[in-house]
């Protein structure tokens, strides 16, 4: 009866070790690599046919987030975006589709209304734009409160229908005292030129201030003529000059931001973020990435310029790492910016985000750029061609007075209440030298962060500024175009130089796919992010998945963690200083857990796994930081020396743990997985390893009248598509871990004792069902967050 339960306890524990494994490589194989799954990840599950989601406003007076995407748009409680959300479908009319199909514009779904333009125009009211089926829109909503209504908000105007995403009759809970109000205002449908592109696939960027529109977009059908626009309020209607390649070449728009030059408002500028093409055929970089800027008095010329910017400048952006013989590998695409907030408004720090622009390698970059080091270029020199034939020079004539780009009524010229007022040859030169000589370079000429020869590439980036116990350092959460976000600090070192530090990579979405908007709450401690799937919401810390030792939290060198004595939770300034644990810069567990490290080997998995004689059989051991060093350690029978297992022949070491091929009746024994971290070390895994004699397996078989095992087959076994979806379906099966149990039990009690201190199957079985239902919710499959 012994062997009978062994063998029947090994066939369970090899066949689940086994199917783990094999999905475990199934999902490596899909997914480029196994990434944490934490389950604090929070999707907007209610099902739309919509697509293209982009997080295009935040709110965090009211609590509300903003989506638009195609055909809707969503209001969303930045607590939780799945609680009451609130949703307005603005397709366009069926007419309208029918001649976007006939126009041939309709190859991928474009022919929607996808919503590009979000702005806040008063206290109640949004400004809303969207593509239209190749014809702008754009409307008013209603996003008041009123003290009673219906829990269903009826449609405001024919083709937009809005209503609550929870049916109120499904729960006992009062209705609040106001309800939210989201709706179209009816009537007030206007043209979106100007304001939001026809195509959906061109990128746009937008500002309302003072009641006035600033855009940077394109605004014809054809996608041909690019333009920083001002619409709306009360002034002049403005653009850039159009098509002029030396003020705009094909650009793709990034962001929009107004920063203040000065105390004087006069002086404010709108600064304007986006990539172009070389004005030159040939020209190396293709792709240059460009910062620009406008005063928002302008008003346009008197004589020449009428109607167009008067102050519009723009300025290289440089990204690259220079190299050993001089020569500079260049970021040129510009990607997302990030305008990091301080406590002076008029120099916020700018994060940009730059991949490669060419095909020989595949790469990406963060650089951080100053304030006073691009105001220090638009101080400069202009840039000057005198013909098709000439080089690029640093403009040297006199330049005419107001200098050119400087706001009326500002700090310099306070007498010019207008640019109509600036001289004729002031204008005249603005028209002709848009652009500064001098580039833009990053803070220390070099980028903060690099990732080369990589299977991905950054595509957002959201910044954090976190308070710890050794200072203060900013996080940087960067999005990337297989669907994951990285969560990356860098820490100064001594010799002026900087080391980069991965805190975690999570995977936000069940299917790679790339992340297009992403936006922060530091309010909250939430990070919002939205792709073409969907949107959904994470927590910036997850302390507890570092570990329940004091060592695992102070490697980790999270900012936001620290060890408080128990355990690794969120730092807080207002701890006890005594019992805080937390080392940022220097993760040195043997100084800063001294007294606690010898609790760090408490929670060691100590295990019994059986194996047969000439099958495989894998020990599993992961890292529980990307920076560990894994080593194996065997300890056989009767010995207390431990040699150092390598990959060679018949092991294989790997990320997840170790194979061992061809088992051998000498490969018995105790195994420890050892990781090692700034010189710390402790164990993560201890486990005893049983190698069975085949012989003895198959005799058991026998006597019990179970077929034999099969002999061992040299060539690998393949298995079918069906096959792995039977593997699936075998291990959701409740009865698999009851087994394992009963299995852990009878290893752990001994025969002898296992029908007085052990239930039945049966009996686990009742008694799993309802913990089982309780937690049914908090389950997470492995391609999961």
């Amino acid at each position: 009866m012994t062997n009978l339960l062994l063998v029947c306890c090994y066939l369970v524990q090899t066949f689940v070790r086994f199917t783990v494994l094999l999905l475990d490589v199934i999902v490596t194989l899909m997914w480029g690599g196994k990434l944490r799954s934490t389950g604090t990840a929070h999707h907007f599950s209610f099902l739309l046919n919509s697509t293209d989601y982009r997080i295009l406003r935040m709110d965090e007076d009211h609590d509300r987030m903003y989506v638009g995407s195609k055909d809707y748009i969503l209001s969303l409680d930045l607590h939780d975006i799945n609680k009451e959300p609130l949703i307005i479908h603005w397709p366009v009319a069926p007419q309208r589709k029918t001649e976007c199909v006939l126009s041939g514009k309709d190859t991928n779904g474009e022919c929607g209304n996808f919503i590009r333009l979000i702005e806040p125009w008063n206290r109640t009211h949004l400004y809303v734009c969207g593509t239209g089926a190749y014809n702008p829109i754009c409307t008013y909503v209603d996003r008041g409160r009123r003290s009673q209504g219906s829990p269903y908000l009826q449609a405001a105007q024919s083709g937009g229908r809005t209503s609550r995403a929870a049916d109120y009759s499904a729960t006992s809970e009062p209705l609040e005292a106001k309800e939210y109000i989201f709706r179209l205002e009816p009537g007030k449908v206007d043209s979106g030129k100007g304001k939001c592109p026809y195509d959906p696939k061109l990128n746009s960027v937008s500002a309302l201030i003072n009641g006035e529109l600033y855009a940077g977009v394109y605004i014809d059908f054809m996608g041909t003529d690019s333009a920083i626009f001002r619409t709306l309020g009360k002034q002049t209607a403005m653009r850039t000059d159009q098509y002029n390649s030396r003020w705009l070449n094909d650009p793709t728009f990034v962001h929009a931001h107004l920063i203040p030059d000065s105390a004087e408002k006069n002086d404010d500028k709108l600064y304007f973020f986006f990539r172009e093409k070389a004005s030159e055929m040939g020209q190396s970089p293709m792709t240059q990435s460009r910062i620009g800027r406008i005063c928002l008095n302008d008003d346009g010329g008197h004589c020449c310029l009428v109607n167009k910017w008067s102050t519009f400048l723009k300025a290289r952006l440089i990204c690259s790492v220079p190299g050993a013989d001089g020569i500079e590998t260049h970021f040129d695409e510009l990607r997302d910016v990030y305008i990091q907030p301080t406590q002076d408004t008029k120099n916020p720090v700018i994060y940009g985000v730059f991949s490669v622009s060419g095909s020989v390698f595949k790469g990406s970059a963060v650089c951080v750029y100053s304030m006073a080091d691009i105001r220090m270029v638009f101080n400069g020199p202009f840039a000057h061609k005198e013909g098709p034939n000439y080089q690029w020079v640093a403009y040297t004539g006199k330049i005419p007075y107001p200098r050119p780009g400087t706001c009326p009524g500002g700090t310099f010229t306070p007498n010019m209440k207008s640019t109509k007022d600036y001289p004729d040859e002031v204008i005249n030169f603005m028209r002709n030298h848009p652009t500064m000589y001098n580039a833009v370079y990053p803070v220390h000429k070099r980028p903060l962060v690099v990732r080369t020869n990589v299977d991905y590439e950054f595509t957002t980036i959201a910044v954090d500024q976190v308070a710890a116990a050794d200072g203060s350092y900013e996080v940087l959460f960067l999005g990337t175009d297989r669907g994951t976000v990285q969560k990356v600090i860098v820490l100064p070192r001594d010799d002026l130089q900087t080391e980069e530090l991965v805190l975690e990579e999570v995977e936000v979405f069940k299917v790679p796919t790339p992340i297009t908007t992403m936006k922060i709450s530091s309010k909250r401690q939430q990070l919002y992010v939205g792709s073409v799937l969907g949107v959904t919401h994470l927590a910036l810390h997850r302390c507890d998945v570092y570990g329940e030792a004091c060592a695992d939290c102070c490697l980790a060198r999270d900012p936001y963690c620290a060890w408080d004595g128990k355990s690794c939770s969120r730092y807080s300034a207002s701890q006890k200083r005594r019992s805080r644990r937390q080392d940022v810069k220097y993760g040195n567990p043997i100084r800063q857990c001294r007294g606690y490290n010898s609790n760090a080997n408490k929670n060691t998995l100590e295990t019994v796994q059986y194996g047969v004689e000439g099958s495989t059989t894998f020990l599993e051991c992961q890292a529980r930081s990307p920076h560990m060093s894994l080593k194996w350690h065997l300890q056989k029978e009767n010995s207390d020396r431990r040699k150092e297992i390598r990959s060679e022949g018949r092991i294989l070491k790997t990320d997840q743990g170790l194979l061992i091929r061809s088992l051998q009746s000498s490969d018995g024994g105790i195994y420890q997985c050892t990781s090692t971290e700034k010189n710390f070390k402790h164990t993560l895994v201890k486990l005893q390893l049983v190698v069975l004699s085949s012989r003895t397996v198959n005799n058991v078989l026998v006597e019990t009248g179970s077929p034999a095992l099969p002999p061992l087959q040299t060539s690998a076994w393949t298995p079918s598509a069906g096959q792995y979806k039977d593997l699936l379906n075998i291990l959701s099966q409740p009865e698999m871990g009851l087994i394992n149990q009963y299995c852990q039990d009878y290893w752990q009690l001994g025969e002898g004792s296992l029908g007085d201190k052990t239930k039945s199957l049966k009996e686990l079985k009742e008694q799993k069902k309802p913990r089982n239902r309780r937690h049914h919710d908090e389950q997470t499959t492995p391609a999961e967050t």
